[in-house]
């Protein structure tokens, strides 16, 4: 796979339950982050210029799942991560937008 794949959120959900070794990252700012998540996300805000400072230290063999609102931070986050190398990079289609299934609050 070369570049991102724009996963369904039930194809999101599958991915992230079947792939224990996956890391799910959340891209929006960490106001948004405190609000709701999906559980066991982690927050590197794409917006932040930490953003690449924090993706080169990743190890580009894992598995990423990415989500934001809408999902176009977070396809944009890919396409980024893509570049420095990472190939196995999936990104929630309709963001927490379209997410049905369980969230953290607050």
């Amino acid at each position: 796979m070369i570049g991102v794949k724009n996963l369904s959120p039930s194809q999101f959900l599958e991915g992230i339950s079947d792939n224990p070794d996956c890391v799910l990252l959340d891209v929006r700012t960490e106001t948004e982050f405190k609000v709701k998540r999906i559980p066991g996300a982690i927050n590197i805000d794409i917006l932040s210029p930490e953003f690449h400072r924090r993706i080169v230290e990743m190890d580009t063999n894992k598995c990423y799942y990415l989500y934001c609102r809408s999902g176009s931070r977070s396809f944009h986050a890919g396409l980024l991560m893509a570049q420095k190398g990472f190939s196995k990079v999936f990104n929630l289609d309709c963001g927490l937008a379209g997410w049905k299934y369980s969230v953290e609050k607050g």
